[in-house]
């Protein structure tokens, strides 16, 4: 796990090491990803950080675990159920990486319980943002409550018994639940109920307009209990909250109808088991007791809490109208060269490519835009475009239908296993199918990941094609809150391979070479392999020899052990890894020229850049790709995934100017130690106040894409 304090240690010297044992050479996956969470966790403690920031921190940290446990947990408990306890990178069978696992999430528990109930609680109050236990209240206000209680909740409530002759409810996944226990005179035994409290109502209710006072919902309810069982008397309450599995078909299923298969999926993942129960500390033991027999819990997977049981309500809390607590609202740029051109896309690609940061600059006024132009021009002759993830309202589906009901061809792989946007996906696939959309599911055994858009034109000297391809989802809403990277280019040896690859993704291609991109699972493993050898044989010439990666996770054991061998032989390698890095950096013969970092901020650091130097010691005269892979075996291996390289020397610019900002970055950067540990940077004490080393990646770019506005570029 992560320190919580920082460290003005800079610069960690390689620990010298005898020779590892194998399972020592990496970390695993899961308890590396629960050191990424604590160092999200970690954003909440820092008093730098606006006050309803940190509240959403609180928030993310709790939607992450939850995430977590229905798919990392679920498919360890999977593994040991079904004896096959196949260990992890580090050597750990699946049993003991859940022991490993629950100790962890214990003690990450108490961190946020004592950071809600010690600063942030006392801070909102400070702030004139008073949550209020209901036990609390006066007088006055629990009358107040008890009467919205009535008229606005009481009609909703459906209390479900437990006996003969009703058998134990459904509890669906992370749900807000009462399990209560009933007695009367007339009783031998208690009787056992369950009240649902409905995620249409608010987690805190607002009362007394003049000077409000929030009260958590489930203490509304819980202090109401009579009305739902009257003639009863109410023995015991327990708030509780279950988590369970996500698991859907795997990845390489290859059922004939997708569509049908993840439809029928998508029902069976509503029953799927229980993987953790959560209730306060103290609880009824008769009645957690219940609720694991019913649940066919162990009792591992109960995890006793101190504070709030359900702190995603904390996202209401968070989203309140207060400017003053907030980040000041980022207004993305719109690129010179488009507001120059005004607004004309396809005319900018012409003259060169361009290379959009997002949501530096605006995700609308260029990707979206490029579409939305295409599907209303007349001499469009068809667009193509993959959908991993999007919004409900994706201005994607409408410029796709409107560009397909004028008569253009269209042609969208929608990717209908994209976790947790399968039902949504399913719905947009229908959509597009009736509006007159070719709609394709991607390759069977393959998920299709890469975000390619493909239009097509026909132009006075011929036909011509423009293609986008960025390292994010086609999701309007995360563009304004991911850092992604796009590039929008009519380059006919990119564009060429574009073509190929849809050609590939709606029909029996099966094409394993490409004139620029490199494309998984045909020959993205093998490009950059080959292009770290050459990286490896320069460093043994005397050459500049360098590697530089800004990914998600990094997990995959051969580029693990590639990039083991590059720093032996004396390559650079900086990593920039957000959450999980299961490679050790720091050790010396093994990876001691091996720098990770990890930034965690304001936005969710997403955007894939590589970074090779090719012998040249300017970096702008390396080779430089984006994309949509991680390095993992996943990315590699099982999903269709496109890089892209990056030739225009501006572009190129823009690249080395945010790995060098990463790099220099003390202010959000948490940087690895050998054991797998982070500590976090702190700036130098003679560093200048307004550099990337003092204030961070995301002020340094917000000031560059401000800056930009005012020159050409």
């Amino acid at each position: 796990m992560p320190q919580s304090k920082t460290n003005s240690q800079n610069d960690l010297q390689p620990h010298a090491t005898q020779e590892l044992e194998k399972s020592d050479r990496y970390l695993g996956r899961d308890l590396s990803w629960l050191a990424f969470n604590q160092r999200v966790l970690e954003q909440a403690l820092d008093e730098q950080t606006q006050l309803l920031e940190r509240v959403k921190f609180l928030a993310i940290f709790t939607s992450n675990l939850d995430e977590f446990f229905m798919k990392r947990v679920a498919l360890l408990k999977r593994q040991v159920d079904a004896r096959v306890d196949f260990p992890s990178l580090d050597g750990l069978s699946a049993s003991e990486q859940l022991k490993k696992i629950r100790q962890c999430v214990c003690k990450m528990h108490e961190i946020q319980t004592d950071l809600y109930e010690n600063c942030i609680f006392p801070a909102l109050a400070e702030a004139g943002i008073k949550i209020c236990h209901y036990e609390t209240l006066d007088k006055k206000l629990r009358q107040q409550a008890n009467k919205w209680f009535v008229t606005d909740l009481y009609p909703v409530l459906t209390p479900l018994a437990v006996d003969s002759g009703h058998q134990f409810p459904f509890i669906s996944n992370l749900s807000d639940n009462l399990a209560v226990l009933l007695g009367s005179d007339d009783l031998d035994e208690p009787l056992f109920a369950r009240v649902k409290v409905p995620r249409s109502v608010p987690r805190y209710v607002t009362l007394c307009e003049d000077d409000p006072v929030l009260v958590p919902v489930d203490e509304i309810v819980s202090e109401n209990l009579e009305l739902l069982f009257p003639g009863l008397k109410i023995l015991d309450v327990v708030h509780f909250r279950i988590t369970r599995s996500a698991g859907l078909q795997d990845e390489e299923d290859e059922t004939e109808n997708m569509l049908l298969s993840v439809e029928a999926e998508l029902k069976k993942r509503r029953f799927a088991r229980a993987v953790r129960l959560e209730v306060p500390v103290g609880s009824s033991r008769v009645i957690v007791s219940r609720l694991r027999q019913e649940l066919k819990l162990s009792e591992g997977d109960i995890y006793e809490r101190s504070g709030p049981i359900e702190y995603l309500g904390l996202y209401e809390i968070a989203d309140m109208e207060h400017a003053d607590l907030k980040d000041p609202v980022w207004a993305p740029i719109v690129p010179t060269p488009i507001s120059e051109a005004d607004g004309d896309i396809m005319r900018i690609m012409r003259e060169r490519d361009l290379l959009v940061h997002h949501p530096y600059e605006s995700f609308n006024a260029t990707v979206v835009r490029f579409i939305s132009q295409a599907s209303r021009d007349p001499d469009v002759l068809a667009i193509k475009q993959t959908l991993y993830r999007t919004s409900r309202d994706s201005p994607f589906i409408e410029s796709l239908i409107r560009a397909a009901e004028s008569g253009k061809q269209v042609a969208c792989l929608v990717e209908l296993r994209a976790r947790f946007d399968e039902s949504r996906n399913v719905r947009l696939a229908r959509m597009l199918e009736k509006a007159g959309v070719h709609v394709a599911y991607g390759v069977p055994g393959l998920k299709t990941h890469c975000k390619t858009s493909l239009v097509v034109r026909k132009e006075h000297d011929g036909v011509r094609c423009y293609a986008h391809l960025g390292t994010g989802n086609y999701h309007p809403k995360t563009a304004q809150l991911y850092t992604d990277l796009g590039l929008l280019t009519c380059d006919l040896a990119i564009t060429q391979d574009v073509v190929r690859i849809f050609n590939h993704l709606t029909g029996y291609t099966k094409l394993h070479s490409y004139n620029r991109l490199l494309i998984a699972p045909a020959t993205l493993r093998n490009g950059l392999m080959d292009r770290l050898k050459n990286e490896i044989d320069n460093a043994k010439a005397g050459k500049p020899a360098r590697f530089f990666a800004k990914v998600n996770s990094l997990e995959d054991k051969l580029m693990i052990d590639a990039l083991y061998e590059a720093s032996a032989a004396g390559v650079k390698i900086d990593l920039a890894v957000r959450g999980f890095c299961c490679l050790r950096a720091g050790i010396k013969g093994l990876s001691e020229n091996i720098r990770v970092i990890s930034v965690i901020g304001r936005f969710l650091e997403h955007s894939r850049i590589f970074h090779f130097a090719d012998g040249c010691e300017d970096p702008l005269d390396g080779q430089w790709f984006i994309g949509s892979a991680d390095i993992m075996y996943r990315n590699l291996n099982n999903r269709v995934e496109a890089i892209c390289p990056i030739n225009d020397t501006r572009a190129k610019a823009r690249l080395v100017r945010i790995m060098d900002v990463l790099m220099a970055d003390h202010k959000n950067a948490w940087i690895q130690n050998p054991d797998g540990s982070y500590i976090k940077r702190t700036p130098t004490a003679d560093a200048d106040p307004l550099s990337p080393h003092a204030v961070g990646t995301f002020a340094t770019m917000m000031w560059d894409a401000k800056a930009s506005t005012l020159r050409s570029d």
